[in-house]
């Protein structure tokens, strides 16, 4: 029993068939028996077997059924009842939630009143026929303690789901029966007595495994996987445009990847709407609908309950002390996806407050792992997708985390403020964009080969193919007019600028970013106009427009009573707008790089080994930054990271080795025609970030307590901002100095020893020397940008 099938025909050809009917009122079995008097039964027709009413509990098959002829065909019916049509579309609307209304399961007067007005809303349907011989060489092979007429009842319940799923369309394919399917399954017992709560303890009952996939299994309502999207739509809409931005390509590749392998949504996490966002694009789109999986601190109240009908599967935050929870949590994963459904989830695990991505997270990919590497499927599509926002009122929040405040709670309260703030004022367009599928067989290898993996080479293979998704979405992430404007004014340091200063200085980065064919917004391309025209000319409006749209958030200050106006980004504002910024710096990073490792070549004359080789002094600077920065950007493997960064010099200058080997003169005038000098922009406030914690462990070499590490270097940035020793407040971040510890847990200075203070002291040197450099390229693009102020651009 497997998909649709035509009533009629079915009962044409002769075949001994039993009918087994599923139906909840008379007026359902009344239809059924009508349609199958219409189909014109023969003799070979038995007397229909009532299965009971769908979803209740079925009724006990007759054992003269169940132990009859072999070759008996069983054939499922039951009807359908479909939502009235409005504007061309059947569907549930937000007032079919209301108790009585659901346009799905009718009750009896509603059938009735709809068979009276629009007979044509009720369909009968025939699931896939099955000989019981089939059913129980299936039953014998799969199933484990549960009796036959269970599994019959459970196959044919499935077998009309999908029939259904034919009639409805794609946007409901969703799984039933979950919990009997994966109770009563071989595999699911047999790995259950493998399992350990404590040592040499008892496996756990089968009452107990139920328990834990009654908290993690997600149901579906129909009337829900039409209105939610629907409402999720009505909450961002509050303060973004109507219409999401796609590229229809995209969606058109995503569409056929979806009907040949089960596929996983891993999509970057910037705001508590990304979820609606991507519900309200697959409806739109008529995709198949996913399992989304979130925090269980988001089932707060009766809105758990109905998420979960929406699809959700709500998961602790912590599961490494119950192993009893993560084999359910494992199994139902693999029973999702080897039934070809859907699963969405944020590969970074948690919203980024920083506005750049995260690092993934492996605990979910590597039971999706567990499910390719067993053979439950042929592959997995893992789906990369960016979702971003031209600007979000969540960034105050982020802000005051970095300050060291606390995250608000989830509940009613939080919920009602955050559908409030949406509504404050426009906040611009929202972009969803799908990157290239990421087939895990080619990480993980053939099946054949794969199982094979040992412990390490696996988890090798799931880090390099986590990194290819996030690699992905980083690359397909459109840059924002927003992110571009914020880039130039964070530049400044609390400086302001005039609107033809901002122009100048969006220039560089505008050119650069239309060289290297980065993806970009509607309003950011609209930036080249407003670039090349003169202030007060038509083609400057999407420059002044975004300039709006920032002050009107609150991020740049907009002082208009001097002789000329000017805007900027204040120091208590600058951590709030580096999330915008933040957003387009992994395409500036390889530039970046390259300015650093040129101007570390250009001072290898006073190293005497590193002078015979300046190239070498160059990769070998490279590296050294990309071992610096590995916990705060993604980097393509060594050697393909190693062919882009070449990539980059010879953009700047095809003759670069020949200049590099020229002697220090030369590395600085290649430096000096670099355009444009970003280093300074995006590697500064993180290297800042970490001198700050560094420059903690040097004075104290007992400190080992990230809560106090953190404390103090809050305490000691503050200082340096007062003091004018940092340039600028967004490097005083609790967020940063996290990833900063990172680095220094791994590179050994956070574990007592004897050479401990002379280590902690030689990575203060090493970043206090790296920020020297940083000041250098600054310098440098300053000098550029007061002699370019001098010959400004020419009016259109």
């Amino acid at each position: 029993m497997t998909a649709g099938a035509d009533l009629a025909g079915l009962l044409a050809d002769g075949s001994d068939t039993v009918l087994l009917t599923e139906a909840a009122t008379p007026t359902e079995a009344r239809l059924i028996r009508e349609r199958i008097a219409a189909a014109g039964a023969g003799r070979s027709l038995h007397p229909p077997v009532s299965l009971g009413p769908a979803g209740e509990g079925h009724a006990r098959l007759p054992r003269s059924l169940l132990d009859g002829d072999e070759d008996v065909r069983l054939v499922p019916v039951r009807v359908a009842w479909l939502p009235e049509e409005h504007a061309g579309r059947r569907a549930a609307r937000v007032a079919d939630l209301l108790p009585g209304r659901d346009p799905y399961n009718p009750s009896e007067r509603q059938q009735q009143r709809i068979l009276a007005r629009q007979p044509g809303r009720a369909v009968v349907l025939a699931g896939e026929p099955a000989t019981l011989g089939s059913l129980r060489q299936r039953w014998t092979e799969t199933a484990d303690g549960d009796d036959f007429g269970s599994y019959v009842n459970r196959r044919a319940t499935l077998a009309l789901d999908r029939a259904e799923y034919r009639l409805r369309g794609p946007r409901y394919k969703t799984p039933s029966l979950v919990r009997d399917e994966i109770l009563s399954s071989q595999r699911f017992r047999s790995g259950l007595r493998d399992v350990r709560r404590v040592a040499d303890g008892p496996a756990p009952s089968l009452e107990e495994a139920g328990a834990v996939l009654d908290e993690l299994a997600a149901g579906w309502s129909r009337r829900l996987i039409d209105v939610f999207p629907t409402v999720g739509r009505l909450i961002f809409q509050r303060g973004f445009d109507p219409q999401i931005d796609y590229d229809e390509s995209q969606v058109e590749r995503l569409r056929a990847a979806m009907e040949r392998h089960p596929c996983i949504f891993l999509w970057s996490h910037r705001s508590n709407l990304d979820t609606l966002v991507l519900a309200a694009a697959m409806q739109e789109k008529g995709l198949p609908p996913a399992h989304l999986f979130a925090g269980i601190n988001m089932a707060f109240g009766p809105m758990g309950a109905l998420l979960r009908r929406t699809g959700v599967i709500f998961i602790r935050r912590s599961t490494s002390e119950d192993p009893l929870y993560r084999y359910v949590l494992r199994e139902y994963v693999g029973y999702v996806l080897e039934k070809r459904f859907n699963l969405s989830w944020s590969i970074e695990g948690t919203r980024s407050r920083t506005g750049k991505m995260l690092p993934p997270r492996l605990g979910l990919l590597s039971y999706a792992a567990d499910v390719y590497l067993s053979g439950r499927v042929d592959d997995i599509l893992l789906l990369p997708v960016s979702i971003t926002f031209d600007q979000l009122h969540e960034i105050t929040e982020y802000a005051d985390y970095a300050r060291g405040g606390t995250k608000r709670p989830e509940g009613f309260g939080w919920l009602y403020g955050f559908i409030k703030a949406q509504g404050a004022r426009h906040y611009g367009k929202v972009y969803v964009r799908f990157g290239e599928p990421v087939s895990m067989s080619s990480f993980l290898g053939p099946v054949s080969g794969a199982v094979a993996l040992d412990p390490a080479a696996r988890r090798l293979a799931l880090q390099k193919m986590a990194f290819e998704v996030a690699w992905r979405i980083n690359q397909g992430m459109p840059v924002t007019a927003t992110a571009l404007v914020t880039t130039v004014l964070l530049a400044m340091q609390g400086a302001a600028l005039t609107f033809d200063q901002i122009r100048l200085g969006l220039a560089d980065g505008m050119n650069y970013l239309e060289s290297r064919s980065v993806p970009r917004t509607a309003s950011a391309a609209a930036l080249s106009s407003g670039i090349s025209g003169a202030s007060g000319a038509s083609g400057a409006g999407p420059v002044r427009a975004t300039l709006d749209a920032l002050v009107s958030g609150g991020v740049v200050s907009f002082v208009a009573d001097g002789r000329d106006p000017v805007w900027l980004i204040g120091p208590e504002h600058q951590l709030a707008a580096a999330f915008y910024r933040n957003s387009l710096i992994h395409f500036l990073l390889d530039t970046a790089l390259c300015e650093l490792a040129v101007l570390r070549a250009g001072e290898s004359a006073s190293d005497p080994v590193a002078a015979s080789d300046p190239v070498g002094a160059f990769w070998d600077e490279i590296a050294r930054l990309r071992d610096l920065l590995k916990f705060e950007f993604y980097f393509q493997e060594r050697d393909e990271h190693r062919r882009g960064v070449a990539a980059e010099m010879t953009r700047h200058n095809p003759s670069w080795e020949s200049l590099l080997r020229s002697g220090p003169a030369a590395a600085d005038a290649l430096l000096a025609g670099m355009r444009p000098l970003v280093s300074h922009v995006v590697v500064r406030p993180f290297i800042e970030a970490y001198r700050l914690v560094a420059d903690v462990l040097a004075h104290d070499e007992t400190l080992v307590s990230d809560s106090e590490v953190v404390r103090r270097a809050l305490g000691l940035g503050q200082q340096y901002v007062a003091q004018h020793r940092l340039r600028s407040s967004e490097s005083v971040s609790t967020l940063l100095f996290q990833t900063a510890l990172q680095l220094a847990g791994n590179r050994g200075l956070l574990e007592p020893g004897p050479d401990l203070a002379e280590r902690r002291a030689a990575f203060l040197a090493e970043l206090r020397d790296l920020v020297r450099r940083l000041d250098q390229i600054e310098n440098l693009a300053i000098r550029r940008y007061i002699r370019d102020a001098v010959n400004p651009m020419p009016a259109d």
